[in-house]
């Protein structure tokens, strides 16, 4: 059994990588935005629908000490994070443009190296963007370009419904809690496992999703609770992280490569078995609930990581509600 469950879940929702997806709420508030709103904020990309599908578009900036401490990595990460956005959708990426802010062109050199090197890992075309050479400091930000025929989105889960994490575990910790398993696989191995989302989407095996982002399997799994109006439960026993790498820092790390999937139960060794004839780890590590509160579960002991309905975290409530 996990030792003090209660002070785990405290420190998961105190630490920063989780906290920092308060901003969104706040932004979301400024703005004026609700889940009603075009493109349906909340989930991993607007969404765009059109006669033969969906038009796909997301977003990705990049805290300032992240590319300072390694700007290659941050160029890579930029394309990389915004095509698992576009998975998580269902889709297929189609085109990214970049933005770039450094003081010189040998300063801007590796971020711009790892943006060409990602997309031509993952086959995607760099199409344009923004550069200033003259600015008093770093900055990274890009968007892609997807489309999808079936969606999965971050609105539909479903009490009953079992949570599987898929999570490429062939790789090591890059930085910070950033867990890469990208750098060293075949260009053909990455472009494969990214088009596995949207034919799970397409053969209506999976009901919601997100990709693992910042703040982890926790924090995702909040993101995906307060947009389908639902609480989880997330048994830490039946987490398999890496070897050596402890329960904590694996609920909150943003690997190169996860998912956290809302399936049927009926569909979810189908769904496990796609990934798991990738090489890639899945299975289900917790449920849907009626609710709003995600919990952590060990046995019999559980404790609350967060109420959405008392402390929103997107804050993205559809305007009739």
């Amino acid at each position: 059994m996990t030792p003090d469950i209660g002070c785990l879940a405290e420190r998961l929702a105190a630490h920063p990588s989780v906290r920092s997806k308060l901003g969104i709420a706040r932004t979301t508030r400024a703005l004026g935005l609700t889940s009603d709103h075009a493109g349906r904020p909340g989930d991993d990309a607007a969404v765009l629908p059109r006669e033969d599908g969906y038009d796909l578009l997301a977003g990705e900036g990049f805290i300032p000490a992240f590319v300072a401490d390694d700007p290659w990595f941050a160029g890579w990460c930029a394309v990389m994070v915004n095509l698992s956005d576009i998975a998580a959708m269902g889709g297929r990426p189609t085109a990214i443009v970049d933005q770039v802010w450094a003081p010189d062109a040998e300063t801007a050199a590796p971020m711009l190296a790892g943006l060409r090197d990602a997309a031509a890992a993952y086959d995607v075309p760099l199409v344009g963007g923004h550069t200033n050479l003259s600015a008093p400091s770093v900055g990274l930000a890009a968007s892609v370009f997807g489309r999808a025929q079936k969606l999965i989105t971050s609105f539909d889960a479903a009490p009953g419904d079992l949570l599987i994490a898929a999570i490429d575990q062939r790789g090591a910790y890059r930085n910070f809690d950033n867990f890469c398993a990208a750098l060293e696989a075949p260009h053909a191995r990455l472009r494969g496992d990214l088009a596995l989302l949207a034919e799970l989407a397409e053969d209506d095996l999976v009901r919601a999703g997100k990709d693992i982002s910042q703040g982890g399997i926790v924090g995702t799994a909040l993101m995906l609770a307060e947009c389908s109006g639902v609480g989880m439960e997330i048994d830490v026993s039946t987490l398999q992280p890496p070897k050596t790498v402890e329960t904590e820092r694996w609920l909150r790390s943003f690997p190169s490569f996860g998912f956290l999937l809302s399936v049927p139960r009926e569909e979810a060794n189908a769904v496990s078995a796609r990934f798991c004839a990738r090489g890639i780890d899945a299975h289900a590590i917790g449920r849907v609930t009626e609710g709003s509160c995600v919990t952590l579960t060990d046995g019999a002991d559980s404790a609350l990581f967060w109420d959405h309905a008392r402390t929103p975290y997107l804050d993205l409530g559809a305007s009739d509600a």
